[in-house]
């Protein structure tokens, strides 16, 4: 068995498997069309590793016994005619080349070193690409050219052929052979007919033959798409050949073999009307009279567009009509399509010379588009012109059509000029949606019908309680730091970064227990008064950040209290945060408030009696000096399901308002959280947040607790002393994970971002960073964070480690991309279509596109559905709508 590669469109290599029967029957074939004899000598400019070089040049030569001259591209690129003296030196019978080489030697005719050349001897010119219908040109310029010294018109004889069916067919190079020639309209052939054209028309493609097919095979042409149903005669489809001189199967992929190899022929009633089973070549064309075939085109080449089909051949034959010589190069064009709006789109990308300027380039471009317009019918989506040398190419030397779609597409192409006409060829725009009167339960039957409601989940967690370990086998945080205390009482969770980055505080986890114990049982004794039932009721904490705003926490869970964790004030900016400190008191209902000596201070002082009245707000507790007595016994919560804290904070719309945490939402945000972020004890974070409310209160206070991890917390109004606290405490400490607002990297962004030098200098290095999370409620900042990635990545930071979390405020956390998951995807929208709450996903580049950057995976336990927010009736995959989770019975 032999394997010769295959492409497919995508560019994808494929191996396809030759028996040594079929190959032997092959060289007997190619050997009695044509007409070979032992001693000839061939002239081979072709790939010999492949194709027609490979069949002509190695195998059919060593079973007939022929003298080969290879000469290969290196050469012909440096001397075109060097093929021709070798025909001359070695008195060659035979020549296997392309199309290509022809048309570097047309122009070299009356060159004085082939003045003394003689064709007469050529009996066979066989070219690789006669089933392109443009080589035609060039094998008529080329007689023209050289029938002065005695080439014969019958010796040009194009073949067709593919790896699957080895040759299709081929014109015998005999005077008796009879030749075809037609001349086709172009818009007949784009909706798959013949259809006879005017000759001279600029409409028309004149096609040659491709000889006769092979002797032993059998040829039939079937419809391009959907069943193997032969086509009419006048009708333009892929040609299928039935030989036993072709591949068997495309080695290891049974799959594509069955449907390249196993074609079965059926009429329009889908019948099988042959015996035997047909294998597809991927050439388009018809047989026309005498049985000869006639090739218009490859399946590899089509592009369709709006229901017509186009040859990418077509297209660059006819910008190659548009005087290109003075503006590109010939053969460095390329033509592909990409898929914009739900429709292939043309883009032609070609060569510029050096000598060509921008007003000539652009004047070319746009004489091109109505030419394309006029011929085909077809608008295209842009042209660009690169720099000369700039497109990638193959090991032939020819333009790599797949990796030029790829940096295309990837904006890696860096063109010189740029010609986009997106609003000549998109025709398709999205409609506004129109008004339903579906009512909810209706909208959601049809979309469960369809199978395409909006809606996603995380990987499940449920383990049997009894099989839980460490902190998932309690239902209350206050018991898994009682527990800790017990089990690993040294384990420091918590330490307290100075805005000079210096480490003035850490505390363990017997520590910590010990101090929420005696805060617990300080406010239980200042709170009593005599009253015999306490528990349950609301407590406000306004500590500054640090370790005391978690041992106070912690204190009112021990004692039975809800805490309501406020944002302490401010002394430069009292009339901003008093009004918000004094409405979250009143709705709140608390008993008292927690707090320190100096934000009392700041409570009490006369600046702040015009909004804040001392009579109506609860009794201050200061919590500097607590005694050291201990809590006669932990208070235990009736049910999971109670209140653990409340979240106080002002939404984006400027409205105050608190959600009730239960006991479970707590346990179940916690356990998501080191789940997908792989936390555990010996792991180190970096907190840079607000504590007060949201992910960032669960990050600062609760994680650490449940994890059992390092929390390095920094306070965020440290950053307008120093700007580079957050990055130093990074580097200083090697730390691998670091979660951040969005003020820390704008911060970063704006104060660090010409000082990379020195803060290099200082020894400041981020490689250690194996993920920095952004915590937001909002739409990922792209712009942001591609800026503060291209920033710092002189100092190690990696492109790849930036992704975000997404919250609100009755979620803290939905989403978050944790450390086992890949780099954040993007995707291209159209923002027209979002203004009429519809998603259509676009290619890069694309006229109205705007980005978007994933916020992460949905965390575990977790299921996400997008409503209607109205009806609140579940969408469908394409409507814009409201995002709905279900909650950890918060």
């Amino acid at each position: 068995m032999v394997l010769q590669y295959s492409t497919m469109k995508d560019g994808s290599a494929l191996g396809v498997a030759v028996t040594r029967s079929a190959l032997l029957t092959h060289c007997r074939s190619l050997s009695t069309a044509c007409l070979y004899k032992e001693g000839e000598v061939i002239v081979c400019t072709e790939d010999p590793k492949r194709s027609i070089g490979l069949w002509h040049a190695v195998m059919t030569a060593a079973y007939n016994g022929l003298h080969v001259v290879y000469v290969p591209p290196n050469v012909m690129t440096t001397l075109p005619t060097a093929w021709l003296h070798m025909i001359q030196r070695h008195k060659a019978t035979c020549v296997v080349t392309s199309s290509r080489a022809l048309n570097g030697c047309i122009s070299l005719a009356n060159h004085k070193e082939l003045k003394d050349l003689n064709l007469e001897g050529v009996r066979m010119m066989l070219l690789d690409d006669g089933a392109n219908p443009w080589s035609l040109a060039s094998s008529d310029l080329f007689y023209d050219a050289y029938s002065p010294k005695g080439l014969s018109r019958q010796a040009l004889c194009p073949c067709a052929g593919s790896p699957e069916t080895l040759t299709v067919s081929l014109r015998r190079p005999v005077s008796t052979t009879t030749t075809g020639r037609g001349v086709m309209s172009i818009s007949g052939l784009s909706y798959g007919v013949v259809r006879v054209e005017e000759q001279g028309s600029i409409t028309s493609l004149t096609l040659q033959d491709v000889g006769l097919v092979m002797p032993g095979a059998r040829v039939v042409v079937v419809k391009v798409s959907g069943l193997p149903i032969l086509c009419k005669t006048d009708e333009i489809g892929e040609i299928c050949v039935q030989s036993t001189a072709s591949g068997s199967a495309y080695w290891g992929l049974q799959g594509k073999s069955t449907h390249t190899f196993r074609v079965q022929p059926l009429n329009a009633k889908e019948v099988a009307v042959t015996t035997g089973v047909y294998v597809r070549s991927g050439l388009l064309g018809f047989v026309g009279n005498g049985g000869l075939v006639f090739i218009c085109g490859t399946l590899d080449g089509l592009i369709q567009v709006s229901g017509r089909k186009h040859n990418t051949e077509d297209i660059i034959a006819t910008v190659m009509a548009v005087e290109p010589h003075s503006f590109v190069y010939r053969g460095r064009i390329t033509v592909f399509s990409i898929n914009v709006l739900r429709d292939e789109r043309v883009v032609v990308v070609a060569e510029q010379r050096p000598t060509c300027t921008d007003e000539e380039a652009f004047s070319w471009m746009n004489n091109v588009v109505p030419a394309v317009e006029s011929i085909h019918g077809l608008n295209l989506y842009g042209i660009v012109l690169v720099h000369h040398n700039r497109l990638p190419r193959g090991s032939n030397g020819v333009v790599h059509v797949q990796e030029t779609k790829s940096r295309f597409i990837d904006g890696t192409l860096h063109p010189v000029n740029l010609l986009m006409c997106p609003h000549q060829c998109i025709t398709n725009l999205p409609l506004p949606k129109p008004h339903t009167t579906v009512k909810g339960a209706a909208q959601l039957m049809g979309d469960m019908v369809t199978g395409r409601v909006a809606e996603t989940k995380g990987q499940s967690l449920s383990i049997p309680f009894d099989e839980q370990d460490g902190a998932g086998k309690f239902n209350y945080i206050i018991d898994v730091l009682a527990w800790r205390a017990q089990s690993c009482p040294e384990n420091v969770l918590f330490s307290m970064v100075d805005s000079k980055g210096h480490t003035t505080r850490s505390i363990n986890c017997i520590t910590l227990h010990k101090r929420a114990e005696r805060i617990a049982a300080f406010i239980v004794e200042k709170l009593n008064r005599g009253k015999a039932k306490i528990r349950g009721e609301h407590v406000a904490v306004i500590m500054p950040c640090g370790i005391d705003l978690v041992a106070t926490f912690f204190g009112c869970l021990y004692a039975g209290f809800v805490p309501v964790t406020i944002r302490p004030p401010q002394s430069n900016n009292l009339p901003a945060c008093l009004p918000t400190i004094k409405l979250t008191l009143e709705i709140s209902n608390v008993l008292g408030v927690l707090t320190t000596h100096n934000i009392a201070r700041i409570l009490k002082s006369k600046e702040a009696a015009p909004l804040l009245d001392s009579k109506s707000v609860p009794p201050l507790i200061e919590l500097d000096d607590v005694p050291k007595k201990k809590l006669e016994s932990l208070y235990r919560v009736p049910s999971p399901e109670m209140i653990a804290y409340i979240d106080f904070n002002v939404s984006t719309t400027g409205v105050l308002s608190g959600v009730k945490v239960s006991h479970t939402g707590v346990m179940g945000m916690c356990r998501a959280h080191q789940h997908v972020s792989e936390l555990y004890p010996s792991r180190e974070l970096a907190l840079c947040l607000d504590p007060y409310s949201g992910f960032g209160l669960v990050l600062f206070i609760l994680s650490s607790i449940y994890s059992g991890h390092h929390s390095y917390l920094l306070n965020i109004y440290d950053l307008e002393l120093n700007a580079s606290l957050w990055l130093s405490v990074i580097s200083t400490h090697k730390i691998r994970d670091t979660y951040c607002s969005y003020t820390a990297i704008e911060a970063c962004c704006k104060e660090l971002g010409s000082a990379t030098d020195m803060l290099k200098s200082r020894g400041v290095d981020l490689s250690c960073v194996r993920s920095c999370v952004v915590v937001g409620e909002e739409r990922p900042r792209l712009s942001l964070l591609s800026s503060f990635s291209a920033l710092f990545s002189p100092l190690g930071l990696g492109s790849h480690t930036i992704s975000t979390s997404f919250g609100c405020r009755v979620n803290p956390i939905i989403c978050l991309q944790g450390t086992q998951h890949p780099e954040p995807s993007t995707v291209y929208v159209d923002q027209r279509a979002l203004r009429v709450d519809r998603i259509s996903v676009l290619e890069r580049g694309a006229p109205n596109s705007v980005c978007l950057l994933e916020s992460g995976k949905v965390l575990p336990d977790v299921r996400v559905a997008i409503v209607h927010p109205d009806t609140k009736a579940p969408c469908a995959h394409t409507d814009l709508g409201e995002v709905c989770r279900k909650k950890y019975n918060i």
